[in-house]
């Protein structure tokens, strides 16, 4: 019968020394968990057991306890058997491996190490690891770990900032709903910089205090490290649960269970961490409501802000939305139907200025003999901002080097043959990819159709972005954050601290250079092809191209933001 020991997985300990065949079947027995086990009746004829707990004594290196549980309406002896200490140095001079002997010492004096510390350290392979397992010199048992995605975070402690006019009216008026256990849904509509977050954390210290819990929705958790930095520094690490699609299996797990336990009162997540087990829920926030990415197009699917609606309804708690560039339903909601109750921040916390925005007609820099990518002032802007020592960024909503490619000799198109969607060209793998479904095949040399080799590359993604960048301003330094840069873990955390603390002159990047961040140097924002978002299949387009415009201009603090647009009229 297993007795639910549980020790740390992939970790090693001594067990004392080989023993003879004689010993095999007992041993076998005292390796099952952690050098002990218990027999029940039913392994073990009770005629046996004294001549079984006389074995374990006459060797002198073991002990035996007896005990009697029930099972069934049914008693059951059982026994469990201990190791006792033995002479470890005259079991390895046993040994005639030097490597082994090497592997044994470091083990003995490096208790609860990992194979992997043991061949990095002892600069010894794993077979002979395992060798040392199967004859019994060490043995691989399992541990439970609390594993926290939050643990490698060092945060100074804040506290709570005196509200502005308009951020008091929309706290209290939340608070109210708080005070009276009544549903209501908020739309909190503040221009970049009002200060939103700071009312939601008011909201949750409110929530808190009560004994309550709280739920907080981003658009994508892995993409707002400086949010998550926010609610780390005013509540702790202790009292908050991450859930996102990046934590590996094992950190989902021990969020869930903490979560459900009750250890953790705020959750912060994408989508699913709506389903998260909180108990006593005292308010939802939907942050960036506007973002599509709240709806699951993946089965099952689900829209996270019903789902939300639901649940706040049920628990009799407030729910905010809150966005800088609101969905339209839930604009019109607020301000014709009054379903909604609608809360303004109009002014920026700190009472600064929006950035200055311009707008570039490529055809008349076309028409002036200009075909780089850059226009001519957004080239102005980026060398002025290197003299002066400050950062740009430089935004293009499409990855990969080239959008498609095309024979000039019959004009056929390569698409991929899952989704018959144009195949886009990633210069740094030289591989062909499909941003839909992932499909990736060899680039096309020759034509297919008609054999020729006038193959040639249309479009601009990032990487070529990058590439001419660096061709032009050679003496800058920059760093690119897209869908192919940021496939390890926590990589966009590292590369936007890698930007924010190392000098980094120009950070390039798709939509996620747009979303949470906060970076004091950043003087300049150019928009590459800005238009190209309103030529899509969505009868939304317009609206979604104004969203992440509106989104990527709070970038700007001090001087203007350069978007570059093919079409005059946007």
């Amino acid at each position: 019968m297993n007795t639910g020991k549980i020790i740390e997985t992939n970790r090693l300990y001594l067990i004392p020394g080989k023993n003879s065949r004689d010993d095999e079947a007992f041993i076998k027995m005292l390796r099952q968990d952690g050098n002990f086990r218990e027999f029940t009746g039913l392994e073990f004829k009770e005629k046996y057991l004294e001549e079984f707990r006389n074995y374990f004594e006459r060797k002198g290196n073991c002990e035996c306890i007896y005990s009697i549980y029930r099972k069934n309406k049914k008693d059951f002896i059982g026994y469990v058997g201990f190791h006792k200490e033995i002479n470890f140095e005259i079991e390895t001079k046993k040994l005639k491996s030097e490597k082994q002997i090497k592997i044994l010492n470091f083990v003995k004096d490096n208790e609860g190490c990992t194979i992997p510390d043991i061949e990095m350290f002892t600069d010894c392979s794993r077979a002979i690891v395992n060798t040392l397992i199967k004859n019994g010199y060490l043995e691989i048992v399992e541990q439970k770990v609390e594993r926290n995605p939050l643990e490698t975070k060092n945060i100074e402690n804040t506290s709570n900032l005196k509200l502005t006019k308009e951020q008091q009216e929309a706290f209290d008026k939340v608070s109210a709903s708080i005070d009276y256990n009544e549903y209501e849904e908020f739309l909190l509509y503040g221009v970049t910089g009002s200060g939103k977050t700071e009312v939601y954390l008011q909201l949750i210290d409110k929530v808190i205090k009560k004994e309550k819990s709280a739920i907080v929705l981003v658009p994508e958790i892995s993409l707002t490290p400086q949010m998550l930095d926010r609610f780390i520094s005013r509540f702790g690490k202790e009292q908050i649960a991450v859930l996102h699609s990046k934590l590996s299996i094992g950190e989902r797990h021990d969020e869930w269970k903490r979560i459900k336990e009750n250890k953790a009162k705020i959750v912060i997540g994408a989508r699913s961490a709506i389903f998260a087990p909180v108990k006593d829920l005292g308010i939802i926030i939907i942050d960036e409501e506007h973002d599509s990415s709240y709806k699951s197009e993946a089965s099952p699917k689900y829209d996270a802000k019903e789902v939300a609606k639901k649940i706040a309804r049920q628990a009799n708690v407030p729910l905010v939305l809150g966005s800088a560039t609101p969905d339209l339903k839930t604009y019109y909601n607020s301000k014709e139907t009054q379903k909604i109750t609608l809360l303004e921040l109009t002014k920026r916390a700190n009472n600064s200025n929006l950035p200055k925005v311009e707008i570039v007609d490529l055809k008349q820099e076309l028409a002036n003999g200009n075909r780089s990518m850059l226009s001519f002032d957004l080239y102005q802007a980026i060398e002025q901002n290197l003299k002066e020592k400050l950062q740009t960024i430089l935004f293009l909503n499409r990855r990969g080097y080239s959008t498609f490619i095309m024979c000039r000799n019959c004009g056929y198109t390569v698409k991929c043959k899952n989704c018959n969607i144009s195949m886009t060209y990633h210069s740094y793998e030289n591989k062909l990819k499909c941003h839909y479904c992932g499909y990736e095949e060899k680039v096309v040399t020759k034509c297919p159709e008609c054999g020729s080799d006038k193959i040639r590359y249309f479009g601009t993604g990032t990487q070529k972005l990058e590439q001419e960048i660096q061709k032009q301003f050679p003496q800058a330094k920059t760093i690119r954050m897209d869908v192919d840069t940021v496939t390890k873990k926590n990589s966009h955390e590292q590369i936007l601290n890698k930007f924010k603390n190392e000098d980094i002159d120009i950070l390039i990047g798709t939509q996620m250079v747009v979303k949470g961040h906060h970076f004091p140097k950043v003087t300049l924002v150019g928009v590459i092809a800005a238009d190209s978002s309103l030529n899509i299949d969505d009868y939304r387009a317009t609206e979604r191209t104004f969203q992440i415009l509106t989104q990527v201009a709070r970038k700007s603090r001090k001087r203007k933001l350069t978007r570059k647009s093919y079409n005059p009229n946007i």
